[in-house]
């Protein structure tokens, strides 16, 4: 799907990714696990892909049902941006003394089975990909 990257849109960006993960039978904690990683991706590029400007994210859903698994593609021609260039933040540490941001990637991380980027053709590319049973 290509969709305006507003922040209204994220229903749906959701529907089509819950309705794959139904037909994979995923439980309902890895689907959430995966929620809030879409949720986060593309609230990033709403955010900040075409700041000030707006412009369009392109989802890509493929998923397995031999191996279970689903693999997201996020695409944006915004500005170009690695976010698993950054370290991960000192989760150690509490909330007054850990840096603002990095968070979100984080827990994307943490919550998926495998997260790579690439810049291709003027575009992010930054794909998510989990074995869901």
């Amino acid at each position: 799907m290509i969709i305006p990257a507003a922040l209204d849109r994220l229903d749906e960006v959701l529907a089509p990714i819950d309705a794959a993960l139904d037909k994979l039978e995923c439980p309902m904690k890895i689907q959430m696990m995966i929620d809030l990683a879409v949720e986060e991706v593309f609230v990033n590029i709403a955010h900040y892909a075409y700041a000030p400007d707006t412009g369009d994210a392109e989802i890509l859903v493929r998923t397995d049902e031999e191996t279970g698994t689903i693999e997201i593609e996020f695409r944006d021609s915004g500005i170009p941006f690695d976010p698993l260039a950054k370290p991960d933040p000192d989760v150690t540490l509490s909330a007054e003394e850990r840096k603002i941001g990095g968070l979100g990637i984080y827990l994307v991380k943490k919550n998926m089975d495998a997260v790579t980027y690439r810049r291709q053709d003027g575009q992010n590319v930054l794909t998510l990909t989990k074995k869901v049973r």
